[in-house]
């Protein structure tokens, strides 16, 4: 089967999607996600269409698919809360505008956190938000990603997102982002994957699939933590992402790394090195790889 490999990338104002599309070629991937401006905040530049049109030739040149490129909703949006909602809504509205000029089919999106109201409040508040983001004439999918548990968030089983699916106008429009770490996390067990696919396709269908996060965890099963770790060096392990990677039912599905960045030294707690290249370059060999981190460290001391 054809891999289909990738990570976060970095999306800034100088060199926008032709930036992410370089970064990707260094890291190796085939394709990529990116947030259209910083999560925590609402700032947001021009789009410049002459770098989309340059960035759109080197996708053709190495072969990229702007189709399975995926772009990250903001943390910011929580369409879960009363509060803000208003807010939630129009900011995701503008979202979705900013992918349609990219070219971007599929954005991916936290439901939210319930905060302070009871749950099914919150996932009504979910339903109506996507209903009304949703309500226009874009060929955008939003992506909801499934959740760890931490706190009050929505859409940590598979049944709550097809509650929210359910309450969707716009089918066409709505589908899921399965992340290895929030499953795990959310008490799901990945050694037994296909079960889970099973479960899957049973409630909303493997048809819906259209992302798979791929990330190791901090925490053992059931935790509700949500705290990615590198490529098998978490509770997951290499052997068991890599039947998710490889797993013939989710062959033309982008896999997107959201791995730790690794640090200078190991009492560092800046986080510095992207860890893509290799993460990559061992799940194409198959071969899991101890020394990661000072492979990393190595590589981009040597850079600077």
């Amino acid at each position: 089967m054809e891999l289909l490999i990738g990570s976060h990338v970095s999306f800034n104002k100088d060199k926008q999607l032709l930036g992410c599309v370089k970064e990707t070629l260094e890291y190796g991937g085939n394709t990529f996600m990116f947030y259209t401006g910083a999560p925590q905040n609402t700032r947001r530049g021009i789009i410049h269409d002459e770098l989309t049109m340059e960035a759109y030739q080197l996708m053709k040149e190495h072969y990229m698919l702007l189709e399975k490129v995926v772009v990250h909703a903001p943390y910011i949006v929580n369409l879960a809360s009363n509060k803000n909602f208003d807010f939630a809504v129009t900011f995701l509205q503008q979202e979705i505008e900013r992918c349609n000029q990219l070219g971007i089919k599929k954005i991916v999106l936290h439901p939210g956190s319930a905060v302070d109201l009871p749950r099914n409040i919150a996932i009504n508040n979910i339903i109506r938000g996507l209903n009304l983001v949703l309500d226009n004439n874009y060929d955008i999918m939003i992506l909801l990603e499934t959740m760890a548990g931490k706190g009050t968030e929505v859409g940590k089983t598979i049944e709550e997102i097809k509650e929210i699916i359910d309450g969707v106008k716009f089918k066409d429009k709505i589908g899921v982002c399965l992340d290895t770490c929030h499953i795990s996390d959310a008490g799901y067990d990945i050694s037994v994957f296909d079960k889970i696919l099973e479960e899957f396709d049973e409630i909303i269908g493997l048809d819906k699939l259209g992302c798979v996060h791929i990330n190791d965890s901090k925490n053992e099963k059931g935790a509700h933590k949500d705290r990615h770790e590198n490529i098998g060096f978490g509770t997951l392990g290499f052997d068991n992402l890599l039947k998710i990677i490889y797993h013939e039912k989710l062959e033309g599905i982008p896999k997107i790394l959201e791995t730790p960045y690794v640090t200078k030294d190991d009492n560092s707690k800046e986080r510095l090195y992207p860890p893509y290249k290799f993460e990559i370059d061992m799940i194409k060999k198959k071969e899991f790889n101890e020394n990661l981190v000072q492979n990393i460290r190595n590589y981009y001391e040597k850079k600077l």
